[in-house]
């Protein structure tokens, strides 16, 4: 690898941008990897985003073969030609999608088709024609959502996709309750709003964040509209070898016995380190909701819980406090989809904080969701969510696009149907063999953790400066140069671009790589360009010191 050049303070430019998020500062760093890579030879590198360098193909073929049935069914009804036609009819769909199915058996997504319809008939005892017509009607979208939720057959499925990833098949009693979104993020912000207009949180409360975390859940907090004071939870544990867990202290955990605090924001598993939360950990928040704060709201992300054996998420263990965000996109790569559902459970502590509020507020309520119901104090806080998505006058037109549900329930049986979970371990091989690469290259082997998912690596670099060289050397890092430093070096050197830890309310020396956009061979490459920038940064430093 080319030397990375001799090594100067950093510029008084770079600092500028720690105050950036992490993905805008990304795009400065692209700059500088675009120009690097046009006058040398070198190719970006851009381990900077998340989004997964891979498809589930099967769900998709069955979508586009399920597209051809149904304007075949659109035909039947009205065919005027010029490109017009009518909408799939219900008696006998069953029959002919069969007649369908059998005469493109050769085609790639027939077998899942087949399948899914022997599923959702045999073992969840659907109507034959009413679940073949909701399929049909939801891959041409002629219709509005009804219900504006999510439709009946495609949450029943994806409400057992969710049994089967984040419950690990072992659910609580009782059902969730789902909400099609637009991926986890909208999810989010559904959440916040609602949670807002139906005052079990105001403006200036108390909320926790589990941290590192997602840095739209660290900077949604600060906004005007909320302005919720902050509770950091950090994930600092460190093990005999000295490296981080990313896993919480107990004294950490014990902060949420402060009744003040009515929300906890989770990631589980973390990003940008990717552990799932450990169960001890789990057991000890477990017994703080059931014995010192009964009423906080646990809200979690658990969209990398599928890169984890075994995951159980917040929502299996804690499910009448938990609310529930899931996005299709890391597993399934879809980010382009924008898929994702609320699930929360039907014996939930919004609902009953919502009947416990002052009648003031009560009287409030009945206001806003009038428009509703006649009776609108029974609307559950899920339907309330669905409302708010659209301001309330627009709920007629609220839920997430139908084309949209039916490739979310499309990937959720092909997962159902992966008797042997071959597909779940495809994803999680890939990531964990460049996880083994990255870290062999920088110099360090990985000790085994089951909780690590290895969607991302988080190093910090502080840390391995004081592993590989000293204390001195790492003050020596510290007084010289900006955490962001090596960020820009590595985009400048090497069209490698990384993103800062410490956006993340990581370590503030830390960067973050994600393991899923780019090709296996690439990782050896970053790992590689890292050792090399954090042993030149010690060449300096031994030169100042003569």
């Amino acid at each position: 690898m080319a030397k990375l050049g001799k090594i100067k303070t950093t510029r008084t430019s770079e600092k500028a941008f720690e105050t950036l998020s992490p993905f805008e500062l990304k795009n400065k760093l692209i700059s500088l990897a675009e120009e690097h890579s046009r006058i040398s030879t070198y190719h970006m590198l851009n381990a900077g985003r998340g989004n997964p360098n891979w498809i589930a193909s099967t769900p998709r073929e069955a979508f586009f073969e399920l597209g051809s049935f149904a304007i075949e069914e659109s035909k039947i009804t009205m065919n005027l030609g010029n490109g017009l036609a009518g909408m799939p009819h219900k008696p006998g769909i069953a029959k002919r999608f069969k007649q369908f199915l059998n005469k493109n058996r050769m085609l790639p997504g027939t077998g899942l088709l087949k399948k899914s319809l022997e599923y959702g008939v045999k073992k969840l005892g659907f109507d034959p024609d009413e679940f073949v017509h909701q399929l049909a009607d939801s891959i041409v979208g002629d219709n509005y959502p009804t219900p504006a939720r999510m439709l009946r057959y495609h949450e029943a499925i994806v409400h057992n996709y969710l049994i089967q990833e984040m419950c690990n098949n072992e659910p609580p009693n009782g059902i969730y309750d789902l909400f099609a979104v637009e991926g986890s993020t909208a999810g989010m912000c559904y959440l916040f709003d609602s949670l807002m207009q139906n005052f079990l949180v105001n403006r200036g409360d108390k909320i926790a964040l589990l941290e590192p975390t997602f840095t739209p859940y660290i900077e949604i907090p600060r906004l005007e509209q909320y302005n919720f004071d902050v509770v950091q939870i950090k994930a600092i544990s460190i093990n005999k070898e000295g490296l981080h867990t990313w896993q919480y202290p107990d004294t950490e955990i014990d902060k949420l016995k402060d009744k003040s605090i009515k929300i906890v924001f989770v990631v589980n598993p973390s990003n940008p380190p990717s552990y799932a939360i450990h169960p001890g950990t789990i057991k000890r928040l477990i017994h703080i909701v059931k014995t010192d704060n009964p009423s906080l709201i646990v809200i979690t992300d658990d969209v990398y819980g599928t890169f984890v054996p075994g995951f159980r998420s917040l929502m299996a263990e804690l499910p009448q406090n938990t609310l529930g965000v899931y996005s299709f996109s890391k597993y399934f790569g879809c980010t382009g989809w924008r898929l994702g559902v609320i699930a929360i459970h039907e014996d939930n502590i919004c609902d009953k904080m919502i009947a416990a509020l002052p009648v003031r507020q009560k009287k409030a309520l009945a206001r806003r969701y009038g428009i509703l119901a006649l009776h609108p104090e029974k609307i559950k806080f899920i339907d309330r969510l669905v409302a708010d998505s659209r301001s309330v006058a627009l709920n007629h037109t609220a839920g997430l696009s139908l084309p949209q549900q039916l490739q979310m329930t499309l990937f959720s049986l092909f997962a159902l149907l992966d008797g042997k979970g071959k597909y779940k371990k495809l994803t999680q091989d890939i990531v964990q063999n460049r996880l083994k690469l990255l870290w062999k290259a920088v110099g360090f082997t990985l000790p085994a953790d089951p909780l690590r998912a290895g969607y991302y690596a988080e190093i910090d670099m502080m840390l391995w400066s004081k592993r590989f060289y000293g204390n001195v050397f790492a003050d020596y890092m510290k007084k010289h140069f900006d955490p962001v430093d090596i960020l820009f070096r590595l985009a400048e050197k090497t069209s490698i671009v990384l993103l800062n830890g410490g956006g993340f309310a990581g370590p503030e020396w830390s960067i973050r790589i994600s393991l899923a956009n780019l090709d296996t061979p690439a990782y050896p490459k970053i790992g590689r360009a890292i050792a090399e920038m954090l042993h030149e940064y010690a060449a300096a430093w031994k030169a100042s010191l003569k």
